[in-house]
């Protein structure tokens, strides 16, 4: 187990079921799954966009991508249906914790001029961030790096509430702007 599985386990469960005065531990509120996802437009001009992306992804993520297909042909775009145009992976379990605590401890901190994430959910407890280019994870390796992408990571919780959500991201040390 992990040092974020474990805070949360021993600290932050505690102090979530006595702010909402949950009657039964079922109630509070847990992480379920992150999803990393990179939309990669350009896909279309260079098949070799699409194969970096995928590196970028399990590098960082350590497992294998699914390579997203394009659903509908449209002309201005020069698409067509079923041409790659993106990957993601969802993560659950310890490799979940893990890729968060890297997230929250080494990432998040190397961003130029940080000054806290926007308090933005999507009404149900989850929360997403959007990354101008993975370079900034420390598994992708600058020197081979062919395409700056960007990149978007959701973080899906059981919280009923952006409130329940908030709280339970903030416990576990995700810096948001006061």
């Amino acid at each position: 187990m992990n040092l974020l599985q474990e805070k949360y386990k021993t600290e932050v469960r505690p102090k979530l079921k006595s702010q909402f005065g949950y009657k039964n531990d079922m109630q509070i509120p847990t992480l379920q799954k992150v999803t990393i996802n990179m939309g990669v437009g350009k896909a279309v001009e260079s098949k070799q966009r699409i194969e970096s992306a995928v590196a970028d992804l399990a590098a960082i993520a350590g497992q294998k991508p699914l390579i997203c297909k394009a659903r509908r042909s449209i002309s201005q775009f020069r698409l067509r249906e079923g041409m790659p145009i993106g990957a993601k992976v969802t993560l659950r379990g310890n490799m979940m914790y893990e890729v968060l605590e890297r997230l929250f401890v080494v990432v998040i901190p190397r961003l130029r001029d940080f000054r806290g994430l926007p308090k933005k959910f999507d009404g149900r407890g989850n929360y997403s961030v959007g990354f101008a280019e993975q370079v900034v994870f420390p598994e992708i390796n600058l020197d081979k790096v062919q395409f700056v992408q960007g990149m978007d990571v959701t973080i899906s919780t059981t919280a009923k509430t952006d409130e329940e959500g908030f709280a339970l991201l903030t416990e576990l040390g995700l810096p948001f702007k006061r």
